[in-house]
């Protein structure tokens, strides 16, 4: 079995203390494959709040993938901002702004939806998508297929509508027939576990969304506290299934405990 722990939103420089190292033991003691880091790794792209960030991630010795968010780039550097955007997160996480990771039973692709002219909104190219589809088609039929972005490719809020990635109806339509599972994103700092096939769509295979809350932050949205997702996957039991956990903070034990439970079936047509 394959677990994978997603964390996003963390906004190092507005952390919690407590909730870091309760995060931190959380995944120290569930000792997953993969964690993923669906962005907004800073509040404000400092150099001290990547350092923090680093910090976090040796102290749980754990395989990380991680993608920048919107807040991963100068706000105020106007300057910075328009020529070097990444450069500190570069100096932090290295040059590979789009990682990908692979194993026997998980695949996890990472796709930097970062437009630095854009002070929040995202996008995804069509090169970025046919990228994407290209190495999902050559997935094993046991790998967990995973996407990972940093704004939504689906909202259940009407006032987050404006948040959703640019171009998403083409990656959601073309990641189902290269047999995508799931896309895993952040952003609105709202979890919650929704299928993309619908009437409107009619998707060729099933695709799901799964949004993380934030992590660390103090930036909590409508009293919805710390969270993040666990994800289980056991192909040598049975592969047609994932099952997406919710962990949330419990401000007065000051630890995560498990919450909400989705079971989200794999089935897939590809087109190769």
């Amino acid at each position: 079995m394959s677990v994978i722990v997603q964390i996003s939103d963390p906004h190092f420089g507005t952390e919690r203390p407590d909730v870091v190292e309760a995060l931190r033991d959380a995944i120290v003691a569930m000792q997953p494959e993969l964690v993923i880091l669906s962005g907004d790794v800073t509040q404000r792209a400092r150099r001290s709040q990547f350092e923090a960030a680093r910090r976090f991630i040796d102290a749980y010795a754990r395989p990380t993938l991680v993608i920048p968010g919107n807040h991963d780039v100068p706000l105020l550097n106007l300057f910075a901002r328009a020529f070097s955007p990444f450069a500190e997160y570069r100096r932090v996480f290295g040059d590979d702004l789009e990682p990908e990771f692979a194993i026997a039973d998980v695949l996890a692709i990472g796709v930097n939806t970062v437009r630095p002219a854009r002070h929040k909104n995202g996008e995804v190219s069509d090169a970025q998508i046919e990228r994407v589809a290209r190495r999902l088609r050559d997935a094993d039929d046991a790998q967990l297929r995973i996407v990972v972005t940093h704004q939504p490719v689906h909202v259940i809020r009407d006032k987050d509508i404006e948040n959703l990635l640019i171009n998403r109806e083409a990656a959601i339509a073309a990641w189902a027939a290269a047999g995508a599972d799931l896309v895993l994103g952040g952003h609105i700092h709202l979890p919650y576990v929704r299928p993309l096939n619908n009437e409107t769509r009619r998707l060729p295979s099933e695709l799901w969304s799964v949004q993380a809350g934030t992590a660390l932050s103090t930036r909590i949205r409508e009293g919805i506290s710390n969270s993040f997702h666990v994800l289980h996957h056991d192909p040598a039991q049975d592969r047609s299934v994932c099952v997406v956990e919710q962990w949330d903070y419990d401000e007065a034990a000051k630890h995560f405990v498990a919450g909400a439970r989705t079971s989200v079936p794999l089935e897939r047509y590809t087109s190769r």
